[in-house]
């Protein structure tokens, strides 16, 4: 199962025509799930399967998703499209055709929240009620806090690029393969990303492709981050460290990319002193600043910045009036890294609370340890597979199996390569994948 060699072109055919449907006009839902991406799908397939398991079923439309994006990504894939292993059309798929019948999908987005009424307001105005509300709304690539981020973006030739957006990832691995000699400059930006070892993952891949093409000698590769290590886990970060200097890559920490001047290729880092630096490149990854969404800011279930504000545990607002709130993936406040690894396990946390509230008022004995992953590429056919806890603390897998995971080897590489963009489109938002345990849903002790 982990040599999976089939592209994602042999599947999504299946589930387009089984599940085409049209969008729900109901004004009220039992359960509302705002988001489509992949927290969204992943819970509001689980729940009503829950709910299914236990003999108590919901009928067709209980459910609603509430996302007016034409398009689902897999976003961790884009990482392999800059990388030129995946086309990046390879990765999506219309949002509709991932929502099966027995749920509603309400093609519109959120303006405001009223959870003191039970209730939200869409962008068009209208006015949707709910008896319990699940949070999947993502959170924000702000490009524009970058000075000359967007100019480079979009000019072909400016050698600007990012794996963090769909219109672009395919930009990172043309200006991998035309950089015959000179600087490519990759960043990473302080505060609260998407993964976090995205940044370094393709600066990892370019570094190797370099190599592997006998332009190694010719071109130098340098890491400039806004964070004081490489990685948040001491024992990972650590790892990574030797292996930047091993592979002779300079590495400045602290600086943050404020602005970009693109006729020139000059990058201006701003250091932790306040203090600025000019860098010169020929080519340059951005990683953008990232943060809530807009829209979130003020709203009564947000926090001060933005994010939804859930016990990490349950995964259910914390705050008692708005008990029938719950959220997961990007949006929280979840003191854990943000990525699609960390929703598997999230998922089944959130669903088994929520259905125990519904049905008997009290929360489950599920509770989410913070567990989430991040699969780091390091080269073509290794990969460094991180995976921790709150706090910072390992809790591996596979390592008493196949070794310490802070050594990359090449079955990991597979996982990220092959397996997971399979298992995701398959499984993950068809609400049957539960990280660590594959397709087998997790049982939670009974309360005493």
């Amino acid at each position: 199962m982990l040599s999976v060699k089939r592209t994602l072109n042999a599947f999504p055919q299946v589930s387009r025509a089984r599940w085409a449907h049209t969008a729900s006009d109901k004004d009220k839902y039992k359960i509302v799930v705002v988001g489509g991406g992949s927290a969204g799908l992943t819970v509001a397939n689980q729940i009503y399967n829950r709910f299914r398991s236990a003999g108590k079923a919901l009928n067709a439309d209980d459910i609603a998703i509430l996302d007016a994006a034409e398009f689902h990504h897999y976003q961790p894939g884009w990482t392999l499209v800059g990388s030129g292993l995946k086309q990046k059309h390879e990765l999506r798929r219309s949002l509709s055709s991932l929502i099966p019948p027995h749920l509603a999908h309400v093609p519109e987005n959120v303006q405001s929240f009223n959870p003191s009424a039970n209730s939200l307001t869409t962008t068009s105005g209208r006015t949707l009620s709910y008896d319990t509300l699940v949070v999947a709304t993502g959170l924000k690539v702000n490009y524009d806090a970058i000075s000359g981020l967007s100019q480079g973006l979009s000019d072909p030739k400016s050698g600007v690029s990012t794996i963090y957006s769909y219109d672009f990832c395919d930009k990172v691995w043309r200006d991998i393969e035309g950089l015959r000699s000179g600087k490519a400059v990759f960043t990473q930006p302080a505060g609260i990303i998407k993964c976090a070892g995205a940044p370094q993952k393709i600066m990892w891949m370019a570094w190797d492709r370099f190599q592997k093409t006998g332009r190694g000698g010719n071109t130098q590769v340098e890491f400039y981050t806004g964070t004081p290590t490489m990685f948040g886990v001491k024992k990972y970060s650590d790892a990574l460290n030797e292996l930047r200097l091993k592979r002779g890559i300079p590495g400045q920490f602290q600086h943050n990319l404020t602005s970009i001047d693109v006729p020139n290729h000059k990058a201006t880092f701003t250091k932790a002193d306040g203090s600025t630096a000019a860098v010169d490149y020929d080519i340059l990854h951005v990683v953008p600043p990232q943060g809530p969404l807009d829209f979130m800011k003020g709203q009564p279930i947000a926090d001060a910045a933005g994010w939804v504000e859930v016990n990490k545990e349950t995964l259910r607002h914390v705050k008692p009036e708005f008990g029938n709130v719950w959220a997961l993936g990007d949006c929280t406040t979840l003191p854990t890294s943000k990525t699609a690894a960390a929703i598997t396990k999230q998922a089944p946390i959130l669903t088994e609370n929520l259905f125990s509230v519904m049905d008997t008022g009290k929360t489950a004995n599920a509770k989410y340890n913070g567990y989430t992953s991040c699969p780091l590429l390091t080269g073509y056919g290794q990969l460094m597979l991180a995976e921790f806890k709150y706090d910072a603390i390992p809790e591996e897998t596979f390592a008493e199996y196949f070794g310490d995971q802070a050594q990359p080897r090449r079955l990991y590489y597979h996982l990220k390569k092959d397996l997971f963009p399979w298992a995701y489109f398959n499984y993950m938002v068809k609400g049957q994948w539960f990280g660590t345990s594959g397709i087998i849903r997790p049982s939670f002790p009974a309360l005493e």
